[in-house]
């Protein structure tokens, strides 16, 4: 292959990589010596603190800051700590590490400093959460971004720490009813320590740490990384997909939904395709609901393109009939181009499914599921650690799924298990191996004929449950897997360095009699069985990439510097096509026996996909409320089989800038770009260049109730150009040229969270306006496939937080969807919809009771399809789980 010398490249940059890693890690004894020799600092409390150790800033230093464009954007607050520190230099103390304990009383919060220096608290009460601002500080954990604890014991609703500026933490401890009582003490060993008691009192937080009492008893320390429980929540505050570093998403220039497994376990979601509506975005043209397909702003995002898995590219993440969602924690969306972090993508944006990781508390959760359709599926999760220390944990998921559907004869049986290891041995070092298997035996969906069901037909209406099919030779067997492992390593203070690898399998097996036509009699459908026998696909996928934090005078830069390569393999064993008697679609006969095997109607091909990338980031503050994000991406990629092969290679900038007015509004602008290699060559055998994805986009992101709501406006501009279209060349004919293009313009509002006590929800209206702009076949101003005008998705839910109620509670939500294009003719429209849908719960401490009421008014509508085939949306239907936790 061509890209065999950049593969040793990329090998030979990995191993280079290593040395470094392994030059730079600190001898244990010179650890010790190092220990030995720094002395404590002295407590600062009168000036706020700006830079971080080992820097110091000198007179000059902020005499020049006064005269920079950074300083006249501080509020005059923020100027008149900087004339402070004109006064008098200091010393950023580094919070090194944050332990969970518990207690007699509750628990302890311990911020461990280097040599147990000393902090300087300023604590009050608000509701129900007492707020420690700490202003001498600098987080240095393994998450850059900070610290998260739910429900550590009974009482604890959060613990929180996170940075609030480059100098300033932030210590939230929320309880269940009511603030918890706080005591601080200074430790001589480890740093400073909140005295958590989970017992309300209207008493005044003390605000000056005492010495530290010698007769604390403490339970063994909850780890840091792994401890949080599953998510009760509808809001997520911080994310890695949109610059593969723990963010928080007001500090992203650009658009990020992110739905939680709490909504996919109130809703009782089935596939992909019900989680993304919850974001108004649909299934793709001619796609099933089976198959994870859907439109992103205008542009198809497939399972084979535009899937991802913890971040790392993954063709096998939803391809075969739908993704599994029972070791699924939460589903995130980045809209528009993102080959600048990810490679080669569509430009509508990537899907990242996020798995769940192992819990350094016991948990066990058994779940059962029953619902309309003869539908069954058992389930487990269990998660705790395997040594006494906790350095060892591990997480299983397993579930059974057997489901017949509305359609006649078709049916789904699956297998899968997911098993996780965490073995953390330091708070430096961590590593998760993980993997998946799933079996799959089904009845493919195969659509209705277009005429007699969205289109008249005199002989009458199709009803939804025909099987057009032959139920007895149809079938198909997927089996796919995946196993990888994810490293982390901090290196120092400010670096850190993650390697990630990910090697997925897939082997099908299908026969579908279908791909016929409708008849003049409007009737006759006649029908061939088509057979892949097999078809065999393979994926590695690696990514290491460094990530520290640098300062430049009083400017901070977060880099990011990485490689990753991604290996594909597709093999098709042959297809092979069989005549089948026709089908009565109003009468229809099952049972005909189909014609014998033809030789096979294509040889077998071997596909080899290769991206081999670099690319860097560098997420630079420029002031407290002023954050720009600049990053770039070399890709070089190849296409080939036995008969031919492509190289190219392309470049995708990103930048944006985020200006945060309020502690709880930041406004946001970005470009964006995006690549997809295009095979073949033109009339003059000039090779394609790469599809190319441009984005616009500005917004605001908002948070209410105490951080407790979020919402995204967002603007966007996207063109997709490199196109095919036809020769116009009448000596051409048969060939294409790439001057067409497509444009997609919308608005998009996004809101999630909790509204108050027990009530969450989540919701979002898209606007999207896209079409034809450039091409020789299509007219300029042709709609593009599968993309309303106007879609609008909500979903709320009240649980009773408190009583003889308590716990009892229910949902409801609707999910409109407008005109769509079948095809790019604009030959057929489909017509716009609305589902209603509710729930009813009871939850106590360990079980989990819900109904699921799904179409309650029975809408008849028609997810996606063409102008042979159309494939109608699921009926009412009825959905009960049980779940107990121990």
């Amino acid at each position: 292959m061509a890209l065999e010398k950049l593969s040793i490249l990329f090998w030979r940059s990995l191993l280079f990589t290593a040395s470094i890693v392994a030059y730079t890690l600190p001898v244990r004894g010179q650890e010790t010596q190092n220990a030995i020799d720094k002395q404590p600092l002295p407590q600062q409390t009168a000036v706020n603190q700006v830079e971080a150790t080992p820097k110091i800033h000198s007179l000059s230093d902020v005499q020049s800051a006064k005269t920079s464009a950074t300083y006249l954007l501080l509020t005059p607050r923020e100027k008149n700590s900087v004339s402070q520190i004109s006064q008098a230099t200091t010393n950023v103390v580094s919070v090194t590490d944050v332990k969970v304990n518990t207690t007699d009383k509750g628990i302890e919060i311990i911020l461990v400093t280097p040599n147990s220096e000393k902090l300087s608290v300023s604590g009050k009460t608000e509701g129900n959460s007492y707020v420690a601002d700490i202003k001498n500080a600098r987080l240095q954990l393994v998450s850059e971004e900070g610290f998260r604890q739910e429900k550590p014991v009974t009482g604890i609703a959060s613990v929180i720490v996170t940075p609030m500026d480059a100098n300033t933490l932030r210590l939230t401890v929320t309880g269940d009813k009511s603030a918890p009582v706080v005591e601080l003490f200074d430790s001589q060993t480890e740093g400073l320590v909140f005295e958590v008691s989970t017992t309300a009192s209207t008493a005044q937080q003390q605000t000056t740490p005492q010495a530290r009492p010698t007769t604390t008893q403490k339970q063994p320390a909850i780890e840091l990384d792994v401890t949080a429980p599953p998510e009760t929540g509808y809001q997520v505050n911080n994310t890695n997909v949109g610059t593969r570093t723990d963010t928080p998403l007001r500090d992203i220039p650009q658009t990020i939904n992110v739905v939680p497994r709490q909504v996919i376990e109130d809703q009782a979601s089935q596939n992909l395709g019900d989680i993304l509506r919850n974001l108004g975005i649909g299934n793709a043209q001619d796609t099933s609901r089976e198959i994870d397909s859907a439109v992103i702003r205008g542009f198809t995002v497939r399972s084979d393109n535009g899937t991802l898995n913890n971040g790392l590219r993954d063709a096998e993440a939803g391809r075969a009939f739908g993704s599994n969602l029972n070791n699924i924690e939460r589903v995130e969306v980045l809209k528009g181009p993102a080959s600048v972090l990810y490679g080669q993508l569509p430009p509508g944006g990537a899907i990242n499914l996020v798995t769940k990781q192992p819990l350094s508390d016991p948990y066990y959760s058994l779940g059962f599921k029953i619902g309309s359709y003869s539908e069954y599926e058992p389930s487990l999760d269990f998660s705790g650690p395997l040594t006494a220390d906790r350095s060892l944990l591990y997480r299983f998921n397993a579930s059974y799924k057997n489901s017949g559907s509305f359609v006649d004869f078709q049916n789904i049986e699956r297998i899968f298990v997911a098993p996780v290891i965490t073995w953390q041995p330091s708070s430096s070092t961590k590593l998760t191996i993980e993997g998946d298997y799933q079996n799959t035996r089904l009845n493919p969906e195969q659509g209705l004929p277009t005429v007699g069901t969205l289109l008249p037909n005199p002989n009458g209406k199709v009803p939804r449950s025909l099987y057009v099919g032959e139920p007895t030779v149809d079938g198909a067997r997927y089996v796919n897997g995946r196993i990888g492992y994810n490293f982390e390593q901090r290196l120092g203070n400010n670096w850190s360095l993650n390697n990630a690898f990910r090697f997925s399998y897939e082997n099908n097996v299908y026969y579908n009699s279908t791909g016929g036509s409708l008849g003049s009699d409007d009737r006759t459908y006649t029908r061939r069985v088509q057979s892949f026998y097999p078809f065999v696909e393979s994926n590695f996928a690696q990514d290491t990439h460094v990530f520290g934090k640098v300062y430049t005078g009083s400017l901070e830069h977060k880099l990011l510097f990485g490689v990753d390569y991604t290996h594909n393999v597709l093999s098709n064993f042959g297809i092979y096509n069989r005549t089948i008697g026709s089908l009565d679609i109003f009468n229809p006969v099952y049972g005909q026996i189909p014609g014998p095997t033809p030789p096979r109607t294509s040889p077998y091909i071997k596909i080899i996909n290769e991206d081999l990338g670099f690319y860097f980031q560098d997420q630079l503050s420029l002031a407290n409320n002023l954050k720009l994000v600049l990053g770039g991406r070399e890709d070089f990629v190849s296409n080939g089989n036995s008969a031919s092969e492509q190289s190219d290679s392309a470049f995708s900038p990103r930048v944006g800038i985020v200006y945060q007015a309020f502690s709880s509004v930041s406004f946001y602008a970005s470009y964006s770009s995006s690549f997809e290699q295009q095979t073949g060559v033109d009339f003059n055998n000039n090779i394609f260049k790469p599809t190319r994805g441009s984005q616009y986009e500005v917004g605001v992101k908002t948070d209410w109730l105490n951080d407790k709501l979020s919402a995204i406006l967002s603007l966007y501009d996207l063109t997709k150009s490199n196109i095919l279209t036809s020769d116009p060349d009448p000596d051409h004919e048969g060939y294409s040229i790439q001057i067409g293009e497509q444009r997609s313009r919308g608005i998009e509002l996004y809101i999630t969270g909790e509204i108050a006590t027990g009530w969450n929800v989540i919701g979002s209206y898209n606007y999207t306006d896209s079409s034809v702009t450039k091409d020789n076949t299509y007219k300029v101003g042709t709609l593009l496939p599968g993309v309303p005008k106007n879609s609008i998705s909500l979903w709320t839910t009240y649980i009773i937080p408190y009583g003889s109620w308590k716990g009892f509670g229910g949902g409801v939500g609707i999910n409109y969807v407008g005109d769509r294009q079948g095809d790019l003719e604009n030959d057929l429209t489909l017509p716009s919809y609305v589902t209603t849908d509710a729930a009813l719960y009871y939850r106590a401490n360990k079980l989990q009771l819900g109904l699921n009421f799904k179409n309650i008014f029975d809408t008849v509508y028609y997810q996606s399809g063409d102008t042979s085939l159309v494939y109608p949306g699921d009926p009412f239907s009825v959905e009960a789980t049980v779940k107990y936790q121990f």
